[in-house]
């Protein structure tokens, strides 16, 4: 088998994206399919990214994020006679879909596709209350963990000691991950706890949301922002630091940041959204939050109650081994190019 792949990002970026196709591109070569990836990053017109998925020639073509990639995938896939593969992610569901600017594109595009992929069961419903007509070509295949770690001590980089808690933010700098949140309720538990650390970790995405962190940064002497990092080091990080925060307006469903930290069994503090209710069960592997006074009450059982802080990321990481499997993502991933290439390139 032969795929095409179109996405916004990739390697070397650590971006949700680039992470998700890195580990299905590797999972798929391993399994003999011969893979080729074209990223919108590289400056390549959808013109030229058209030329070189006709002189490829693959059986199909999957796009990752409809708003950015599913124009050019289901051109070629309509140019070449061959199926179409969209992923759906938490920008294209929670916002595009719903912006009078870019809901016809989105919805367009979804049409065209010959199978739709969404994280979870919660995106498919969304999708289908909007587009019914798509609802028999959606399938749900849940994210998985692939985090291999690259030597990075973070406490010796920033010079922290054994007893400094820390709280990772790994995250893009964009709005809709809204990382600053954290701050002021964290800097109110330092009176009393004043070991508290937190550290940001992340590609600077929006400019102005990169300018604020930066801004707010200067009044949170105890607070520190890496820039990106390579996803080996983040791996790495995860298995220094005592907490790990995803403050999230939307997510399109099981957040790498999320499983990462499970999959490291670390304790998990998240705002309760759907995509974070699709991972975190609250007080059994991690903890969610919907208001700045239950996320300070919670922060402060996890400072308080070091065995709180354990049992969740053992309960964690358990999760991880028993319900998130690598081998069955790829599986599916199969499953689905071969229905698809069974169907042509019809959208049936």
């Amino acid at each position: 088998m032969r795929l095409g792949i179109v996405t916004p990002f990739y390697f070397p970026s650590v971006r949700g994206n680039s992470i998700t196709v890195q580990r299905i591109e590797s999972g798929l070569r391993d399994q003999g399919v011969v893979v080729r990836v074209w990223s919108l990053e590289d400056g390549l017109s959808p013109g030229e990214i058209l030329q070189a998925l006709d002189a490829f020639a693959p059986d199909l073509v999957h796009g990752f994020h409809v708003s950015a990639s599913g124009r050019i995938a289901t051109d070629a896939a309509f140019r070449l006679g061959i199926p179409s593969i969209l992923s759906v992610t938490g920008t294209d569901a929670n916002t595009d879909l719903f912006d009078p600017h870019r809901r016809t594109e989105v919805i367009d595009v979804l049409r065209r596709a010959t199978r739709i992929v969404v994280f979870h069961d919660v995106m498919r419903v969304k999708l289908v209350n909007e587009l019914p007509e798509v609802a028999h070509r959606i399938r749900v295949i849940g994210q998985t963990v692939r985090c291999q770690e690259a030597p990075f001590d973070l406490r010796r980089h920033l010079g922290l000691t054994r007893d400094d808690l820390i709280f990772l933010i790994p995250a893009g700098i964009r709005y809709v991950k809204n990382v600053t949140f954290c701050l002021k309720p964290l800097d109110a538990l330092r009176v009393q706890y004043p070991q508290i650390k937190a550290v940001f970790v992340g590609p600077i995405i929006e400019a102005a949301e990169g300018a604020r962190l930066e801004e707010l940064l200067r009044d949170y002497p105890w607070a520190f922002y890496l820039g990106p990092v390579p996803h080996e080091q983040i791996c790495a990080m995860l298995t220094s630091v005592d907490v790990v925060i995803n403050s999230s307006l939307s997510e399109g469903g099981m957040a790498n940041s999320i499983l990462e930290a499970m999959s490291r069994g670390r304790a998990v503090l998240a705002s309760d959204i759907d995509g974070n209710r699709s991972v975190v069960r609250d007080g059994i592997d991690g903890l969610l939050f919907a208001s700045e006074a239950e996320f300070a009450d919670k922060a402060e059982r996890l400072i308080r109650e070091p065995s709180l802080r354990h049992q969740l990321g053992r309960n964690g990481e358990e999760k991880i081994e028993r319900e998130f499997s690598g081998e069955r993502e790829i599986h599916d991933y199969l499953r689905l190019y071969q229905e698809a290439i069974g169907t042509g390139s019809r959208s049936s």
